[in-house]
């Protein structure tokens, strides 16, 4: 039996050494996050129900966005051992210029609606992290403002083809004026997705105040606070609005846009040109003839149609095909560095990240979307080590398997007579 004794003081010390107190309470909550998934947690409690959903949700039932979160899932990682991984790099060039991380901001509609800091928190963490922000069509800053607050960062801007052509086309020129460097041409929006969160909570802009969104609101009063007492909610592209945002996105899309469209665009702008919403390989192989400069595999982070493909899954068929035409990006169900380094091991040239950043602002504004970058450029670096990498170019396919959840099903109806 051991034999005990009353412990002493200078033992005891080295065993209780307490946290100092800070009353930053917006620091010391985002400290606590470990993880995108922490972050959401934050987001949730201090954003009201309306705005949250318009971020967390997608179309109908959700399906698209569950499952191309659990392709990212459904993976084994295969690491080496015994290599020297005290440096790794985490950059490369991007369709011609340096990052510093293989992600950057995507594109997000009403932004400062979630929380009011909007484009300028993420522009402002872009710039810091050195990586690109990219302005919505729906953003809720002005392309020029954007531009202030990231001035010698990579700013791109999201182009949505209006209805209204010419109208479309004076973004552009803005956008070109300002020194924005990459165009995406988002191709999957012939209409507005049914996002059914939002006609449920009645989410319109500006806000609609009913006795739900005032119950809801009362826990959270610091959101409405700054709603209220900062600039009113405007748009990049359009002055105002009055009605749902479903109705909104019905008055801008046009059903008619086609590859010939897609030509104009590319000889309308003088920097890189970018497709986003690719979710074919027959789609990817056309869009290579039209001459951009890449491509972005999305199904609009299941916003758009419901079961669409997964992109994650289409990856390393389309790179084989047609990565050396042009650069691969990917985006939809990303929310860890890992996430990251699968879809770089597959082929991805880049990454862009939507939810993951909103849940950021939502949490804290432009610290939270610091934190966020912080967080997924860490689970970068360390799964990159424990791959036993040192660079991104050392990614390749030995180093993911994914697994099988879902297969298409052979009808044998459809199986040739014998």
């Amino acid at each position: 039996m051991p034999q005990r004794r009353l412990p002493k003081v200078h033992d005891l010390a080295p065993l209780m050494q307490f946290k100092k107190p800070s009353l930053d309470f917006k620091a010391n909550r985002l400290a606590k996050a470990q993880t995108v998934y922490d972050l959401r947690r934050i987001a949730r409690r201090r954003t009201p129900k309306a705005a949250f959903d318009y971020t967390e949700g997608a179309a109908e039932a959700e399906i698209s966005l569950g499952r191309a979160r659990q392709a990212f899932e459904d993976i084994q990682f295969n690491p080496s051992i015994l290599r020297n991984v005290a440096e790794v790099s985490t950059g490369w060039d991007v369709l011609g210029a340096p990052v510093a991380l293989p992600f950057g901001i995507a594109p997000t509609g009403f932004t400062r609606m979630m929380q009011t800091e909007g484009e300028i928190a993420g522009a402002h963490a872009a710039a810091a992290h050195g990586i690109p922000f990219s302005l919505s069509t729906m953003g809720t800053t002005g392309i020029e403002d954007v531009k202030a607050a990231n001035p010698d960062g990579r700013n791109w801007f999201q182009l949505y083809m209006w209805k209204d052509r010419d109208r479309s086309m004076a973004l552009v020129d803005r956008a070109a004026k300002a020194g924005f460097d990459t165009l995406l041409v988002t191709v999957d929006v012939p209409v507005a997705g049914a996002r059914l969160r939002d006609k449920r909570n009645g989410f319109s802009i500006p806000p609609q105040l009913t006795l739900a969104t005032v119950a809801n609101a009362i826990p959270r009063p610091w959101w409405w606070y700054d709603f209220l007492t900062t600039e009113p909610l405007s748009f990049a592209s359009l002055d105002r609005w009055s009605g749902t945002v479903g109705e909104l996105l019905d008055t801008m899309f046009d059903p008619t846009v086609d590859f010939d469209d897609l030509r104009w665009i590319r000889d309308q702008w003088p920097g890189k040109v970018v497709v986003k919403g690719i979710q074919s390989l027959d789609d990817a192989k056309k869009v290579a003839e039209v001459g951009v400069d890449g491509i972005i595999l999305s199904n609009h982070g299941g916003r758009q149609l419901d079961r669409a493909p997964i992109p994650f899954h289409l990856l390393p068929e389309i790179v084989r095909e047609v990565g050396s035409e042009y650069e691969v990006h990917l985006d939809t169900g990303i929310m860890s560095g890992a996430d990251i380094v699968a879809a770089i091991a597959l082929g991805a040239r880049f990454t862009l990240l939507g939810r993951a950043y909103l849940y950021g602002l939502m949490a804290g504004g432009e610290d939270g979307v610091n934190r966020m970058i912080e967080i997924v450029g860490e689970q970068v670096a360390r799964t990159m080590r424990l791959l036993g990498v040192n660079a991104l170019e050392e990614l390749g396919p030995q180093h993911v398997t994914q697994l099988v959840r879902l297969a298409p099903r052979i009808h044998t109806s459809l199986s040739p007579t014998p």
